[in-house]
């Protein structure tokens, strides 16, 4: 498989009112923007919505590293469901 590597590309958008930059690899502004395409959200409201998660975490890491985290999990909770493997499965000890 052919992986596009790519450093970071800063991109500036809106979080609730106030300017900020985001860093990320070309490949997860691509899953960022396909997820608020499929939620039906702009760009900047999926992004607040993945901030205020964020900062609610016991261990808040920084936003870039929070919206990868948040796209590879949606894709693995799009994968599991696809493979019928159920949530509490994954969470359970053997």
């Amino acid at each position: 498989m052919d992986m596009p590597y790519h450093p970071p590309v800063k991109h500036s958008l809106s979080i609730q009112g106030h300017r900020t930059s985001i860093s990320l690899e070309p490949l997860f502004w691509e899953l960022l923007h396909a997820a608020a395409a499929e939620e039906g959200l702009p760009l900047s409201t999926l992004v607040a919505r993945i901030d205020a998660e964020r900062i609610a975490s016991a261990t808040p890491p920084g936003l870039a590293s929070a919206i990868r985290i948040w796209l590879v999990a949606r894709l693995q909770a799009t994968h599991e469901k696809g493979a019928g493997i159920a949530p509490d499965a994954l969470s359970s000890s053997p």
